[in-house]
């Protein structure tokens, strides 16, 4: 019967130079198989590279589009540019700081204090941007959290006058006003208080007598008291000192403090 061992015979004829040699190609053939892999991924990172500058250039277009828009009022366009800008580097600072001051004037509070945070988190050793975070703070109400940031922006710049003889003493003043409205509120509901759960009116009196006429008095006094109360507005000056205006008397200059409690975007 034939045998089919051949293969077997035939392999173990081959010279053994020639077994060397085809391992020498095969070692040549593997080695420019991996010089290739490097050169596809050398050109990888390469494309890669080219695709940021060009983002990084189109966000810088963007950025300055957005600039000219909000330098002539068209702010809600000005920040769709920034928005897209975003997209493209969304690692930059300075467009989340415009952002916030753009939201500042258009009223938008609370996204004005996120894009302010957001600046300051991407870089916090940036002293505009604590600015910027300050005056969103203010104009949402955080009047402690914008001393803070005043404070930090002062503390990274105090060469910067304006951040601690504005921002800074503004924000001081409005924490002192809000500190006696407080104060002032508290003592109009203990005036009520004593009005509605007057001791004088719990006891039994003589009607003839003078402890009648005193109660009477006492209870009047208190009421007076807490109309005074009502009637007059807190208001701190600009050297700082906490004054109770009487609503009328001083309507003016009540008017003037309140027209200074706007938040002005730091101009470019």
């Amino acid at each position: 019967m034939a045998s089919f061992g051949w293969k077997r015979k035939v392999g173990e004829k081959v010279s053994k130079s020639a077994l060397h040699q085809f391992e020498a190609e095969k070692a040549e053939d593997d080695g420019g198989g991996r010089e290739e892999e490097v050169d596809w991924l050398q050109s990888i990172k390469r494309r890669r590279e080219i695709l940021q500058e060009d983002c990084a250039a189109k966000s810088r277009r963007l950025r300055e589009e957005g600039e000219q828009l909000a330098e002539r009022g068209r702010h809600w366009e000005a920040i769709k540019k920034w928005d897209e800008a975003v997209q493209l580097t969304p690692d930059n600072p300075d467009l989340y700081e415009m952002k916030s001051q753009v939201l500042t004037i258009l009223q938008e509070v609370f996204p004005a204090v996120k894009e302010a945070e957001m600046a300051v988190k991407l870089r916090p050793l940036w002293w505009v941007g604590w600015q910027t975070l300050g005056r969103a703070q203010l104009n949402l109400g955080e009047v402690d959290l914008a001393v803070r940031s005043f404070q930090i922006a002062v503390h990274l710049c105090p060469s910067e006058r304006p951040l601690w003889q504005e921002d800074l003493a503004w924000a001081h003043r409005l924490q002192k006003q809000h500190a006696a409205e407080a104060e002032k509120t508290r003592q109009e509901e203990e005036a009520q208080r004593q009005i509605l759960n007057a001791p004088e009116l719990e006891q039994d009196y003589d009607f003839e007598s003078d402890e009648v006429l005193a109660a009477c008095e006492a209870v009047a006094d208190r009421q007076t008291r807490y109309e005074e109360l009502r009637k007059t507005t807190v208001i701190v000056d600009a050297e700082g000192n906490v004054r109770n205006v009487v609503t009328g008397e001083g309507s003016q200059e009540t008017a003037t403090s309140a027209e200074e409690q706007y938040v002005k975007a730091r101009g470019r």
